[in-house]
């Protein structure tokens, strides 16, 4: 099995916004994410990922909602674990949900879910998406204490936070290669599925080969700024080439 590829369509709606904030019915209101994520799927996307954050700073409910009719592929929507968040999870039905922090004040997610600290309301979130049908995956830091506790929890899936490789200089990228190896061993070998996001672009991505038993990457920002120059099927058909060459075990 190939390595998968979620396309995170965010910062199409970041663009729409960036105009179109305070005219939320406008008819011309442009880009669309939905168009966005039928070109990512023609480009070999395998799921699109899309995070409606509690200030709706891009992603609107509405954007989740036409997501989920129009869109023929699976839908991972990264949450918040609030009560607002878990209730449109219940009414969007995504084959899978992917809990994250969240910081009004964060420009983008800067760390993983602190899945220790917050096991109780976690597990609950946890049981109660797999109770409605949803796979449920955790934003973690490549710590292992935190795969390990992500297993007891019973997520069938975790997400590494590769922010800290993505901005690792010469000097430190093998240090945070050797964090994410760990990390990628333990959630192996606890038998749940391991995938990595965050920071991960067109230059670094091919030194991910160096982290075993990943099965997907997340990727939005690199993929909608290569989109900018040729367009959103055309950046996600290259994305996938370099991830081909990741050795599936």
């Amino acid at each position: 099995m190939s390595l998968l590829l979620g396309v995170n369509v965010d910062h199409v709606a970041t663009l729409r916004q960036a105009r179109y904030a305070l005219l939320p019915d406008a008819p011309n209101a442009e880009p669309c994410p939905c168009e966005a994520s039928a070109d990512a799927l023609l480009g070999g996307a395998d799921s699109i990922t899309i995070h409606v954050r509690g200030d709706r700073r891009h992603m609107q409910e509405r954007d989740a909602f036409l997501i989920r009719e129009k869109i023929a592929a699976p839908l991972n929507l990264e949450m918040g674990v609030t009560e607002e968040m878990i209730a449109i999870a219940l009414k969007v039905r995504p084959e899978f949900v992917c809990l994250v922090p969240e910081s009004r004040e964060e420009v983008t997610t800067e760390g993983g879910l602190d899945v220790v600290s917050r096991r109780h309301e976690v597990g609950d979130c946890i049981r109660l998406m797999q109770k409605n049908g949803i796979k449920v995956s955790l934003f973690i830091d490549p710590e292992v204490e935190q795969v390990k506790v992500a297993a007891e929890l019973g997520a069938e899936m975790v997400e590494l936070h590769t922010g800290c490789f993505g901005n690792a200089t010469t000097q430190t990228v093998g240090a945070e290669l050797e964090r994410l190896r760990r990390a990628a061993l333990v959630g192996h070998q606890a038998g749940i599925q391991v995938n990595a996001g965050h920071g991960i672009n067109y230059e670094n991505v091919r030194l991910l080969e160096a982290v075993p038993h990943l099965t997907e990457y997340n990727i939005g920002h690199s993929i909608v700024a290569r989109a900018m120059r040729v367009g959103m099927t055309q950046a996600v058909r290259e994305m996938k080439a370099l991830m081909s060459h990741y050795p599936v075990l």
